[in-house]
């Protein structure tokens, strides 16, 4: 796939087609702007038909937009599989979440995106599709892009798809490309720690992100599978390592689950377990997902946790929720599209 490759790939790419590798600056360029094939003009009729087979072929499937100014996606990948990324609009530009896998197999009790398992990684131009659509639609380019910020939080686990979420960031942070710059990337994971320390000693800089959730490994087991490969001191030393190989500050979600881990006496615990390190929490009721039966806990009390982990000295903020008129949730769009579908 062409939005697999780099600028300089896709030079090589047609120059080995017999064209001088301007018209691979060109393709790149239609490429990054979102082009479908038959808008791109400035090439030749030959080029173009050698390179239809790799071309892009996003369909959007279906679009919904929040009462909050949130907008979903449902995209149809070229093999019929379908996918959702999200759109967040905040003062400072836009955010675009990401989906990195069909599906998920991480298996976390409170998601969406896992209830199917995993299907299939998506491919470094896939996850760069996504944020090209919407970068396009609202009014975009490459140099004078709409989009600012990314997040590496929809479907799937991008830790679980190394290879190509890195060559992702690399592809989506590149001068010549999008150039959004790895600062202004979060990457959200439930905590591979071996992928966590290649990610600091593969170069990266994004802010990490660790979906938590628990301050004891027995309650993190109940919620989150992942739990019984790594422990949570494990993870939190996985962090150091970032930190000290990148200087980044370091994010951990915790949502909120009523009746389940909501109490101050967990904020107290989550609080003794990062004292002393670099950090800020985003505390987030969870988006309700009726499959699991699960609710998120109420907003008095989200607020309440959130004022006992400041008072401890943690950085802590309630995130906003965003969506969830439209199935906010990870996975809850794609889901119900799917059941239309069948």
């Amino acid at each position: 796939m062409l939005l697999d490759m780099s600028l300089s790939e896709i030079k090589e790419y047609v120059c080995s087609l017999g064209f001088p590798a301007f018209r691979g600056k060109q393709l790149f360029d239609a490429l990054l702007m979102g082009k479908r094939i038959e808008e791109v003009t400035n090439l030749p009729k030959d080029l173009i038909a050698l390179v239809e087979k790799e071309y892009p072929r996003f369909e959007l499937v279906k679009k919904m937009e929040a009462s909050d100014g949130t907008a979903k996606y449902v995209f149809k990948l070229s093999d019929g599989e379908i996918v959702e990324s999200v759109l967040m609009k905040y003062k400072y530009g836009c955010t675009v979440c990401v989906s990195s896998q069909v599906g998920c197999r991480m298996g976390c009790k409170f998601c969406a995106s896992t209830l199917n398992g995993l299907i299939r990684n998506l491919s470094a131009g896939e996850i760069l599709e996504q944020i090209i659509y919407i970068n396009r639609e609202q009014g975009g380019v490459a140099k004078k892009r709409a989009v600012t910020n990314v997040v590496l939080m929809g479907m799937g686990e991008p830790l679980d798809n190394y290879i190509n979420v890195t060559k992702f960031l690399r592809l989506v942070s590149c001068e010549e490309g999008l150039n959004i710059s790895q600062r202004n990337i979060t990457l959200s994971t439930c905590g591979i720690v071996p992928k966590i320390k290649a990610l600091a000693d593969d170069g990266f800089s994004v802010t990490l992100t660790i979906s938590l959730h628990a301050s004891a490994d027995e309650e993190r087991r109940s919620i989150m599978p992942i739990a019984n490969a790594y422990s949570i001191a494990e993870i939190l030393e996985a962090c150091r390592y970032y930190f000290n190989k990148t200087g980044r500050r370091l994010g951990f979600e915790f949502t909120l689950i009523a009746g389940k881990n909501d109490s101050l006496a967990e904020a107290d615990k989550l609080s003794g377990l990062l004292k002393g390190l670099a950090c800020h929490v985003n505390v987030i009721p969870l988006n309700p997902v009726k499959e699991t039966g699960l609710s998120g806990t109420a907003i008095k009390k989200a607020y309440a946790f959130v004022e006992r982990l400041n008072k401890n000295g943690i950085s802590a903020t309630k995130r906003r929720t965003m969506g969830e008129d439209i199935g906010g949730a990870c996975g809850q769009l794609r889901s119900k599209v799917a059941e239309e579908k069948a």
